[in-house]
């Protein structure tokens, strides 16, 4: 059976900006560096892809467990099971 749907099904409102926020990305998240063992939340910018992580952690508070490369690795406990997950540093904010 085909799948229906792709990778930002069911988010028109979860991955969209506020009308005051378009525009151009902002660099100062852009190139934000995180230390290890620091907290963040999953925020995601609609405009920039790479690196996105998927639509159902969005908001999540995550530690920064890892660089790689421009990205980090980041980890969670999503009910019973803990998950890592390779988020670009604009997809993050500081907690």
């Amino acid at each position: 059976m085909k799948r229906i749907g792709g990778f930002r099904r069911k988010t028109r409102y979860k991955l969209q900006k506020h009308y005051s926020q378009k525009g151009k990305v902002s660099i100062r998240r852009f190139l934000q560096s995180f230390k290890e063992g620091e907290h963040a939340v999953l925020s995601a910018e609609p405009a920039y892809q790479k690196g996105m992580y998927l639509p159902r952690f969005h908001g999540r508070n995550v530690i920064i467990k890892a660089k790689k490369g421009r990205c980090y690795v980041v980890t969670f406990k999503d009910t019973n099971k803990q998950k890592d997950l390779i988020v670009h540093p604009i997809h993050l904010k500081r907690c």
